[in-house]
């Protein structure tokens, strides 16, 4: 059994590495990823899951969609954490309108990190093996804060379109498990 998942679903968004998909294809495609982790996690086990929101024309609330499709599968929701990525925005502005009220957009400087577990709030310390939490206290005071800041990674270091920061799923792994607990990554 796994006591954690981690992962960053493709935003559907036409990048390199995506297919576009309907929204009601995509969430098919997203819930059918949802479905396995709740079958493997343990009791109280948890999910994390990192997403922005997409879209200006229309806007596409993508967090508010994972969280109706985590809970349909049989996960309960924990909470939500904003991943400030402020260090890292530009000061280009979004298309729209310029110093006008006509059309102002938005510049989306986070994301979510969405927290669910599975069957209860709380998770029993397993009784064999070295489970042991693997978070100091200060870390811990930090990060059970619902906003989080560090930059995002490089596009052009990671060599990937949207690259995903390491910092945050060690954050969510060294808060969500024990020492020498599984953690899946179902994408």
């Amino acid at each position: 059994m796994c006591g954690s998942k981690v992962t960053s679903p493709p935003y559907n968004v036409g990048k390199d590495y995506d297919k576009d998909m309907s929204v009601e294809e995509y969430r098919r495609f997203l819930r059918e990823v949802w479905e396995e982790p709740c079958r493997v996690l343990a009791h109280g086990g948890r999910a994390c899951i990192n997403v922005a929101n997409v879209g200006r024309r229309p806007y596409l609330p993508l967090s508010a969609l994972i969280t109706a499709d985590m809970t349909d599968v049989g996960f309960l929701m924990r909470g939500q954490i904003i991943w400030s990525r402020q260090a890292s925005a530009g000061s280009s502005c979004a298309s729209g309108s310029w110093r006008s009220p006509s059309n102002p957009v938005l510049r989306d400087v986070h994301e979510y990190i969405l927290v669910f577990c599975k069957g209860s709030f709380a998770r029993r310390k397993p009784e064999c093996g070295h489970k042991e939490a693997t978070i100091g206290r200060a870390s811990f005071l930090e990060w059970t804060k619902s906003v989080w800041e560090f930059p995002a990674g490089s596009a052009k270091k990671a060599k990937h379109p949207a690259p995903f920061p390491v910092e945050l799923p060690a954050r969510c792994i060294q808060l969500y498990t024990y020492a020498n607990d599984v953690v899946l990554d179902p994408l």
